[in-house]
């Protein structure tokens, strides 16, 4: 029994052994792919990272002076990335855009929302937002896109709605479209609170660049 035993034991630890030897193989095997071979792996493993198109994107905010007449901008380049999880069938964002390149039709207010009463863009160039995961088909149908936006180098939860799709790939074939409110205040913006609304008003038209076609530098 004690010889039955040993052996037993041999076998449980030469198991281990070349378990653990076969682990180290995969890691170091790993390690060597290059940059390109180990990304390809991981999307073919189940998730993919799509590239936004910044060239055809269009941002823009509006804020309501006296709480009537709308005072509108467009925002610069947008550029980042959308993770898509097959697995989970999810997907999550993470943007940046340019707020030095803020085109106003009025140069006068294009100056002011760059100066640090507002979007203090000498100090603050970007803005960068950081989604949660959420489902694939709400690009369809339509729902609430959570996450964190940075602005003034404040970091704040917000939710943006996304609208329904209008055409069977959104993304690629038609834009997607988002909207939302934030409050200037919540971004130590608290200047000119007896004319100018508290509250600014974004939208967001985005495209992303198809897999297989050239991506930006």
């Amino acid at each position: 029994m004690a010889v039955n035993r040993l052996r037993v034991h041999r076998r449980d630890d030469s198991a281990a052994a070349f378990a653990a030897a076969l682990a180290g193989f995969v890691f170091v095997a790993g390690m060597l792919l290059p940059t390109s071979a180990r990304a390809s792996f991981a999307e073919d493993a189940g998730s993919e990272t799509v590239k936004l198109d910044g060239a055809r994107s269009q941002l823009g905010f509006t804020v309501r002076v006296l709480w009537l007449v709308g005072v509108s901008g467009r925002f610069g380049k947008v550029d980042g990335t959308v993770h898509v999880d097959r697995f989970s069938n999810q997907l999550s964002v993470d943007a940046r855009i340019d707020v030095d390149a803020v085109k106003m039709d009025n140069k006068r207010y294009e100056e002011w929302v760059k100066s640090a009463e507002f979007f203090d863009v000498a100090a603050h160039p970007t803005i960068e937002f950081k989604s949660e995961p959420f489902p694939q088909p709400r690009l369809r149908k339509g729902g609430d896109m959570s996450g964190m936006l940075t602005l003034r180098g404040i970091r704040q939860p917000v939710t943006f709605q996304l609208q329904p799709s209008t055409c069977e790939r959104p993304a690629y074939d038609c834009p997607i479209e988002v909207a939302g409110t934030i409050r200037r205040s919540e971004f130590d913006m608290h200047s000119r609170r007896g004319t100018l609304s508290d509250k600014v008003e974004l939208q967001f038209s985005v495209y992303a660049i198809p897999p297989g076609e050239p991506k930006d530098p």
